[in-house]
């Protein structure tokens, strides 16, 4: 397998480029300090974007996001709950990571869960789809694009699917995505077809499950496609991702990548800073690179964030690793 050494000291000579970027606080950064000069993360022909699940350790309503990502220079993003989160959507108060909740409260804590899974249902069927474009108009602003919306919304009501649809069409993305399940991908891809989009299934560790096949999955509706997570692949299996990706890659819009340690490492399938893991990147951006498919690859911050970092200056150190390989 090849390694990614020479990308670390390609990458390691344009650390202290950044350093005076880094240094500044990101309440201070916001679209005007970029003299209007737009973010571009297209690189030797592959486009880089983001998943806005990587800023959730941080403030990440959109105006956060928006300068998180100009920040980065990054011009391509996949959309997650941050889009409803910021529009105003009933929430559920969940207790504190690792707080030990009594059989009554667990009792409470699921009613409350039913009512404000109705009021969600009632909230999205009344939104207007104008708040979308408004949405949409801030990010364009600002020279990024929606390329994805993950609503993962496959076990709503049928009419909230149909909400999401239009809202990812409002928004100008491709199409939606959610987790790969077989209940899932066999229900999603219909309203694909039927709002003449895409449905998108993101991986995890089931593609090393016994028995486990893509075809499968994609057999159910041909607007079903792969959002293969190539960390997650490389870390449950150990094979390498680039097989995947040349077999389905006309079943592929957009790559999730990250680094992480393989099943056979000391700590297996592990998330790790770039080029600290096993999880060939280089040889996956490499591969785009050459083909020029219409696949782009995403960003999902996952690794524990250093002391004295933050995950907006993370995310830019992982751009700034990927742009070097393509560069």
């Amino acid at each position: 397998m090849k390694n990614n050494t020479i990308s670390r000291r390609r990458f390691l000579g344009t650390a202290a480029a950044a350093t005076l970027l880094t240094s500044v606080p990101f309440n201070i950064i916001t679209a005007s300090d970029f003299k209007g000069k737009k973010p571009k993360s297209k690189v030797g022909g592959v486009q880089l974007g983001v998943t806005t699940y990587s800023y959730g350790s941080m403030p990440h309503n959109v105006d956060d996001c928006i300068q998180y990502l100009l920040y980065a220079g990054v011009n391509s993003i996949e959309l997650r709950n941050v889009a409803e989160e910021d529009l105003g959507i009933p929430q559920v108060q969940r207790p504190a990571r690792g707080v030990q909740l009594s059989e009554k409260e667990r009792a409470d804590l699921a009613k409350a869960s039913e009512g404000i899974r109705e009021a969600q249902r009632k909230w999205r069927l009344s939104l207007p789809m104008e708040r979308y474009a408004e949405m949409r108009s801030k990010f364009n602003k600002a020279g990024i694009e929606v390329y994805v919306a993950k609503f993962a919304p496959s076990a709503w009501s049928d009419e909230e699917i149909d909400y999401a649809y239009r809202a990812a069409k409002v928004l100008g993305s491709i199409g939606i995505t959610d987790e790969m399940t077989d209940a899932n991908c066999q229900r999603l891809g219909k309203f694909a077809e039927k709002h003449k989009s895409l449905a998108m299934y993101h991986t995890h560790g089931q593609v090393a499950d016994p028995g486990f096949s893509f075809d499968k999955y994609l057999g159910y509706s041909p607007a079903n496609m792969l959002n293969l997570d190539a960390g997650h692949y490389y870390g449950a299996t150990g094979l390498h991702p680039n097989e995947v990706i040349i077999k389905y890659h006309d079943r592929m819009r957009t790559i999730h990548i990250k680094d992480k340690t393989g099943p056979k490492h000391a700590t297996p399938n592990t998330n790790k800073p770039f080029g600290e893991g096993e999880t060939p990147v280089a040889d996956v951006l490499l591969l785009l690179k050459k083909e020029k498919w219409p696949i782009r690859v995403d960003l999902e911050l996952e690794y524990p964030i250093p002391a004295g970092s933050d995950a907006a200056k993370e995310v830019k150190k992982c751009i700034d690793y990927m742009r070097n390989i393509l560069a």
